[in-house]
Formats: structure tokens, sequence, C-alpha cells
């Protein structure tokens, strides 16, 4: 398991609203898919994948609807399953369990033991 915070998502009420927001006020590129009713946040230099250099993190900006309230961390796992068991052993619980992401991989969202929501990844 990397552990590592690899995505995050910020929910919206107007998706053209938040998409000048950020594109205006951080010069975030900011892609939408339809299909998927998700708009891909790249905040740095990004060859179409994963950050091209050290130090950022791209996310993703969705309508907002249960679960998601609130922007939300993404910790990449290896294995969804297993990390939403210790979670839950730690005080932790599941929220949605692991669902495919097209072929991209899988996510889940638990709350911690904060009761904050927060996300995983799964590369497929």
């Amino acid at each position: 398991m990397t552990g590592r915070v690899v995505h995050f998502e910020i929910p919206f009420d107007d998706q053209e609203r938040a998409h000048r927001f950020y594109a205006e006020a951080f010069g975030w590129t900011l892609n939408s898919l339809p299909e998927m009713h998700y708009v891909l946040a790249t905040t740095g230099p990004s060859d179409q994948g994963p950050p091209s250099e050290p130090g950022f993190i791209n996310g993703g900006l969705m309508e907002r609807a249960q679960p998601v309230g609130g922007p939300v961390l993404v910790v990449d796992v290896d294995d969804i399953e297993a990390a939403l068991e210790e979670v839950e052993s730690l005080g932790g619980t599941t929220v949605s369990t692991k669902q495919a992401v097209g072929e991209m991989g899988f996510a889940a969202y638990f709350n911690d033991s904060e009761g904050n929501l927060m996300g995983l990844w799964q590369n497929a």
C-alpha cells in the first residue's frame, strides 16, 4: 500500500461557475467528461496522466451529491477491500464499497475515525 494522497475531489453546485473559478483563480486545466459526470482537474504539468513533476496532484470536480458534500482527499492503496477492513478495525466506516471507474481502476469512500469522508483508489 502506498498510502499516498494521489487525487482530490471537489463538489460543485454549478459546473460552469466552478470551472471558471478554478481555471481563473489557479490556472488549472479542466476537462469535462460528460459520460462520467466528472471534470478532470490538472493542477500542473501532466502528460495526459499523472503529474510529470513532483510536488502536486491532480483531481476532479463533481456534482455535489451524497456521499460527497465537501472536498475529499483520495489515498492510493494496493487492495481496496483490505484497506476498508483496516479502516473499520481502526474505528472508521465504509461509505461505499469498491466500484470500477471505467478501465482506469477502482474507487471507494470511507469515513475516518473523526467522521471525515475520504476516498480510496486502486489502479486497474
